[in-house]
């Protein structure tokens, strides 16, 4: 399985459990590594048989500016699920980093990794 990564999508939302967090918002980072084979867009230099990357990027901002959630691992299975959307795409793997979580002590990035492919 050949793969296509976006990496640091930033958007801003108003995701998390907390009031300040809701009302605020902050800005959340996605990763994404979309497994596809990419062998028949090569061969035809076709952008219809692969994954629009800037389709991607614009829906998952979509998804992280809309409708909030209280945890990021929800986040990331909308994303996930609206990434398998995307007929050449096999599974995905979606990395959502909270760089300004509301943690009371020094940090670097909260993250939460999730995995889904086809059935």
């Amino acid at each position: 399985m050949d793969r296509v990564a976006l990496r640091g999508l930033k958007a801003r939302g108003h995701h998390g459990v907390f009031p300040r967090e809701r009302e605020e918002g902050q800005t959340f980072i996605v990763d994404l590594v979309l497994s596809l084979d990419t062998r028949p867009a090569a061969a035809s230099d076709d952008l219809t048989k692969t994954v629009h990357y800037g389709i991607v990027a614009e829906e998952v901002a979509a998804i992280v500016e809309g409708e909030p959630v209280d945890l990021i691992e929800t986040l990331a299975e909308r994303i996930a699920q609206q990434c398998l959307k995307h007929e050449p795409v096999r599974e995905v793997e979606v990395v959502v980093h909270k760089p300004d979580a509301p943690i009371t002590v020094p940090f670097d990035d909260v993250t939460v990794t999730i995995t889904r492919s086809r059935v």
